[in-house]
């Protein structure tokens, strides 16, 4: 008897609330539209779930500009994630609001047709650039201004010189002027290296660093970089005189776990590990001389 009466009392109480849950529906259906979710009426009333595709329009190309500005341009945060909203790479996040320098790494502009140029810049002014470790300078010459890596010594009002030409005779540079290798002597300090000509410098950009050349062999040129690895590249190749600027930057000291903070770093995981067998020290052979001068040429197939 029981069993029957409770069974009543669940029927009973389904008749009843069937009316209320219809009605509901009808309310739904008013304000959600006649396709559901994602019909018109769907608007500002609810949200769907973000998809790859909802991400990849949300994406911001802010460093791609069709123009060369020296204007600061402001940067979002990733968090360290890709185009997909995962996570790439960890312990980034948060910290300070920067802005971002356009640096012009290619110091010799090629013309096609045109012999290399030879002219001179003045160093308008030397200050501490967020997005890395070496100091910027804001050079200008002739209708132009540009960002560039600024050098150990170099400082507001000092003449810089950008040479294409390769002499017969070595030339004796001043720090900060762009020459091409095999136009500078053997022994030279030089930072901002070109692998190919006219693509830009790639090598030896972080603060204080340098790279020496070594040689020069048949229309090429070897430059042992910070790492002691050495590379062969072509002497036309571009390169800065001197060392980069800020070479204390390896003797801050960040005092606390908040700057760390500022920089946009976040702590990592406080779990213990056990180091393995790729701890100590090691002494290894150096690699080989790593040459850019055959290049496997980009085919048009």
């Amino acid at each position: 008897m029981m069993a029957v009466s409770c069974l009543t009392r669940a029927l009973r109480s389904l008749a009843l609330s069937q009316p209320a849950l219809l009605s509901s529906q009808a309310v739904a259906q008013t304000k959600l539209g006649p396709l559901g979710p994602l019909g018109p009426g769907a608007v500002g009333q609810c949200r769907g779930f973000l998809t790859t595709a909802s991400l990849e329009q949300n994406r911001t190309f802010w460093k791609q500009r069709e123009k060369y500005t020296i204007k600061p341009i402001g940067m979002k945060k990733t968090g360290g994630r890709d185009h997909t909203g995962r996570i790439r790479t960890h312990g980034i996040g948060g910290g300070h609001k920067q802005r971002y320098r356009c640096i012009d790494y290619q110091r010799l502009v090629y013309e096609a047709g045109k012999e290399p140029q030879t002219f001179e810049e003045k160093v308008v002014e030397v200050r501490y650039d967020p997005c890395r470790s070496a100091d910027i300078a804001l050079v200008a010459g002739g209708t132009r201004k540009r960002w560039i890596i600024a050098t150990e010594n170099m400082q507001a009002g000092d003449v810089i010189k950008t040479s294409g030409v390769i002499g017969r005779m070595a030339v004796s540079a001043n720090e900060g002027d762009a020459y091409p290798l095999g136009a500078l002597p053997v022994g030279t300090l030089v930072n901002n290296l070109e692998v190919e000509p006219g693509k830009g410098s790639e090598y030896i950009r972080a603060a204080g660093t340098s790279g020496v050349l070594l040689r020069k062999v048949n229309g090429t040129a070897i430059v042992q970089l910070p790492s002691k690895q050495q590379v062969q590249v072509l002497e036309t190749c571009m390169v800065t005189v001197g060392r980069v600027s800020n070479v204390d930057h390896n003797k801050q000291i960040i005092g606390k776990a908040g700057r760390n903070r500022w920089l946009g770093k976040r702590p990592s995981s406080g779990l213990w590990q056990r180091k393995g067998g790729w701890a100590g020290r090691k002494i290894k052979p150096l690699p080989p001389m790593k040459s850019y001068i055959n290049l496997p040429s980009i085919s048009a197939e």
